[in-house]
């Protein structure tokens, strides 16, 4: 039976991809460094304005979430597509392409957010991914 879909970053996507996080979560690896960054993306076109997150491994799991933290590392501001990029399709060369023509603002130790994505996916990390796309719906303007 196939997963149901939902618009990326939508509340029912954010919170079928929290199930499948914890699903997943004995399986992954713990990150290879801990840190502690916002992410701001924008331009969400089924949310009003922009859409506030972090990711934090500083205890030694990887927790990605709605909201700010304090004292982050780095900053990130990436518009809508790009994080559908990163996240769902993990196209690198669209973030690579993004990141070259200014579609990603960094402030903060950007050195730090290359040594969180230094480590290879493993087997069931690809397959968590696969599974994230397949219950994220196409954009109705796509």
């Amino acid at each position: 039976m196939p997963e149901t879909t939902h618009l990326f970053l939508s509340d029912e996507w954010i919170q079928a991809a929290r199930e499948l996080r914890e699903e997943f979560a004995e399986r992954i690896p713990d990150p290879p460094v801990a840190v502690k960054l916002n992410v701001i993306i924008t331009d969400v076109p089924h949310r009003d304005g922009n859409l506030d997150g972090h990711i934090d491994s500083s205890n030694g799991e990887l927790i990605i979430e709605q909201g700010h933290i304090e004292e982050p590392e780095l900053t990130i501001t990436v518009d809508y597509e790009t994080s559908k990029a990163a996240f769902v399709t993990r196209d690198q060369q669209a973030v690579m392409q993004a990141f070259l023509g200014g579609k990603i603002f960094v402030e903060g130790d950007a050195s730090r957010l290359m040594m969180l994505q230094a480590q290879a996916p493993g087997d069931e990390a690809v397959e968590m991914y696969e599974r994230l796309a397949a219950m994220t719906a196409e954009d109705p303007e796509t």
